[in-house]
Parts: structure tokens; sequence; C-alpha cells
């Protein structure tokens, strides 16, 4: 189901991946610094979030401003919020590469606000832009490090945006309840020498559907 979501005096274009049964849990999923919401791995992560009962919506937010692109995450998520179609119990925020990071530092500033109501149940890092290439020494962690809620990395191993100890430096700093997943031999772009794009984006979905279903269970115990 297409929407175009108000987002100050413009639209964000978005498209809702719909369950069969009614849903009670959302993920909102965007895309990296290229591309659009129409990038194959959120495409195909969206259908099988549906196809497991997940409602799913992702949106394009054009333009590298990193704050520009956290309010265009908050306007979604409060479009979601406020739909009369879809009453959720909650959402998780997931993004790729840059996208994951507009999400990590909304949930950061909601969670320093006084609305922070719970709606946002987690957060999906897929290839997590930790540092520049070849620019370790500056790390992007700030938000990380502020976070309350659970997060999930997916990285590859061999992403030259995120080093592997750097990332498992930052994550044993955390507060929140978090967990890695790392793809053998995956770089930035989720690309693995030998292995079909399916068969790795097959194992991206099992470890985020899993995920997510161990995080909404634990919270209806």
């Amino acid at each position: 189901v297409k929407v175009k979501i108000p987002f100050g005096n413009k639209y964000l274009d978005a498209i809702f991946s719909v369950p069969e049964k009614k849903p009670t849990y959302g993920v909102i999923l965007t895309h990296g610094a290229g591309g659009d919401m129409n990038f194959p791995h959120l495409v195909s992560l969206a259908a099988y979030l549906a196809s497991h009962g997940i409602l799913c919506l992702r949106f394009t937010c054009k333009g590298l401003n990193i704050v520009y692109r956290t309010k265009a995450f908050r306007a979604v998520v409060e479009y979601l919020k406020l739909s009369d179609d879809y009453k959720l119990s909650g959402v998780f925020l997931a993004g790729r590469s840059m996208g994951s990071r507009a999400a990590a530092s909304m949930i950061c500033q909601l969670s320093q606000g006084d609305d922070d109501d719970g709606f946002i149940q987690g957060l999906v890092c897929l290839s997590y832009p930790l540092h520049r290439p070849k620019l370790q020494s500056k790390l992007r962690d700030e938000d990380l490090l502020l976070i309350r809620c659970p997060v999930l990395f997916v990285s590859g191993s061999a992403d030259e945006m995120c080093e592997k100890q750097l990332l498992e430096g930052v994550v044993s700093k955390m507060k929140a309840p978090k967990k890695i997943h790392w793809i053998d031999k995956a770089n930035h772009g989720m690309a693995v020498k030998g292995r079909t794009t399916n068969d790795v984006m097959e194992e991206i979905h099992a470890q985020v559907f899993s995920w997510l279903r161990e995080n909404v269970q634990l919270e209806h115990k």
C-alpha cells in the first residue's frame, strides 16, 4: 500500500507491507545514504516480515544531512502511531547504513525527552556505519551509548565502515540489551564472495525475525 507521509511542507514516499492477519507490531525501515526505499535488501526484508505477521513501513528520505533524516524518521513514527488503519502495540525502527544512524539518533532524542511513551520497542541496525572508510579514529557511537531499548546489529565482518573489533568495543559499553550478528566475510553492501544475495538475505531475515520475536515475547512475559 503506497502512502504519502506529511513532513514539513513536503511528503515522504512510503510503502506498507501488510500481513494477512491484523498485526500487533510493526517495523519502520529506511535506506542508506544512496538509494531509496526500493533498495532490494529492504524490499525483501519487508516482504519477509509481512509474511511472518509483522507490519512493515518503509520510506524514502533523500538527503545526506543526519539531522534532516532523523526528523523525517520522527515524522514517519508519528504518522504510524496516529494511524487509524493500523493500531499497533509498538514498533521497531530499522535502517540500513545511514538509515540506522538516523533511527539511533531519533531513539536517543526521544529517550532524553519527555515524549518517550514506550511505543518504540527496539532498533535494528543493518550495516551500521560506525566510521568512514579508513577513518577508524572518529567513531559515530555517541547515540548508541545513550540508547536504552534493545538493539540488534547485523554487520558484515569485512565491512569497511564498521571494523569488527571497534563495534564489539562500542557494544560492550552500551547499557541497552544488545546483540551483534556478523555476516561472515560480508562487506558494507552485504556482498559475500561465493554466496548469492538471496542466501545472504535469508540469513539476515532469519536473524532479524528471531530477534524481533524474542523481544516482543520478553515484553509479554
